[in-house]
């Protein structure tokens, strides 16, 4: 059977990247008890950005790259409003991906990366943020783009951060045991579900943060350098 002339190879390829990604990323945050044990918090911190962001930053220029490829399922970009859709959809997006739970200097190693058990914050919404936060930006990016590349992009984005929600509450219940049980039962992994019905309430004070505006600035620069990084992602 003849592989139709849309399915090019740059959609197997994302998907051994993503594949590639998840086994660096997951398989590392699985690491991470014993490697502390051996090497130091801060080294195996060090360690882990160095094998994740590598991976990851190829991961975004091969997107970019490519996001045009295949299939034209739909096409939307010339609707009325829809741009600015996208672009509200993908604020939200980060303030999932990176919410104000993350610790900024333990990332970077130069306080002592913990692991921690929270239940503040974004975490009142969904205990998995990353993962509601990567599926709104699929959402956002499928839309306005309409590829069957970036479909199956998304498909594998998703899948992935799946995977993480199993293996992120694991990792947390091997370390914290019955107080993880607890906080599980008082959080949700749908969103606001355990505040509709009545585990927890949102106090919008804990959102006063300065990691908050720190994305909101991330967000406008984003919005702002967006034409200059697909012109520089093009000639890489």
């Amino acid at each position: 059977m003849m592989q139709p002339a849309w399915l090019t190879l740059s959609h197997f390829v994302m998907l051994g990247l993503l594949f590639g990604f998840a086994i660096v990323h997951s398989g590392g945050a699985a690491l991470r008890p014993w490697a502390e044990k051996h090497i130091g918090s801060r080294l195996y911190r060090i360690f882990f950005a160095l094998t994740s962001l590598p991976v990851a930053v190829y991961l975004i220029i091969y997107f970019f790259n490519h996001r045009y490829d295949g299939l034209q399922l739909w096409y939307v970009q010339n609707v009325p409003g829809v741009q600015q859709f996208v672009w509200v959809l993908s604020a939200i997006s980060f303030l999932f991906l990176y919410p104000a739970t993350f610790n900024l200097l333990e990332i970077a190693a130069i306080q002592k990366p913990e692991v921690h058990l929270y239940e503040t914050g974004i975490i009142r919404i969904t205990r998995h943020p990353q993962m509601v936060g990567q599926i709104i930006w699929c959402v956002a990016h499928t839309l306005w783009l309409g590829t069957s590349f970036t479909l199956v992009t998304s498909i594998g984005l998703v899948l992935h951060h799946l995977f993480g929600v199993w293996h992120g509450d694991r990792r947390l219940s091997l370390r914290y045991g019955e107080a993880f049980v607890q906080v599980k039962q008082r959080t949700s992994i749908m969103p606001f579900a355990a505040v509709l019905d009545g585990r927890q309430c949102i106090v919008w004070q804990e959102f006063f943060r300065p990691a908050y505006l720190g994305v909101a600035v991330f967000v406008l620069l984003l919005w702002w350098s967006h034409p200059l990084l697909l012109e520089l992602t093009s000639k890489i």
